[in-house]
């Protein structure tokens, strides 16, 4: 089957298997390799990927239900020159360890950042949930989130 979807902003088009999810397709076809695979079922978060700017669960999400969509992984994210406020915010507050789960998190924070720019501890818990770390604890990655949301409300500001 043929899939045309935007892909970290640029239009792509692959060949692919109707039993395939988006998570294998992104890893095996396009070798974005950020997304990790662990669980299979939906419940640690590493294989997180942003579709029309939501997260999914790259690992069960059929990567034919992406068609027509824009889907983000962690290596779109960036500007190519500058890490884009989360992942510096993640460096500055030193919010991972192993790094496993950090592209998932990220993502996952993204979404959050740009549905919620100032989100309460408590949102931010409830939002990232779904995405589990097991080198760091929590209290960096939600130091890093509430960085990520100031210095993406300063940019908001700078921008002319």
């Amino acid at each position: 089957m043929k899939l045309e979807l935007v892909l970290n902003g640029k239009p792509v088009e692959l060949d692919f298997e109707p039993q395939e999810t988006l998570a294998e397709v992104l890893r095996n076809r396009c070798h974005l390799t950020g997304l990790k695979v662990s669980c299979e079922v939906q419940v640690c978060g590493a294989c997180t990927a942003l579709v029309d700017d939501l997260p999914v669960s790259a690992c069960t999400y059929l990567a034919y239900e992406a068609r027509g969509r824009r889907v983000t992984t962690i290596e779109g994210i960036g500007d190519g020159e500058r890490l884009h406020p989360i992942q510096q915010a993640f460096l500055d507050e030193f919010a991972f360890q192993c790094g496993f789960c950090t592209p998932g998190m990220i993502l996952a924070a993204k979404a959050l950042l740009q549905e919620s720019p100032e989100p309460t501890d408590a949102e931010v818990v409830s939002y990232m949930d779904g995405n589990l770390c097991r080198c760091t604890g929590y209290r960096p990655i939600l130091k890093a989130i509430r960085r990520a949301a100031g210095l993406m409300r300063q940019q908001a500001r700078e921008r002319p």
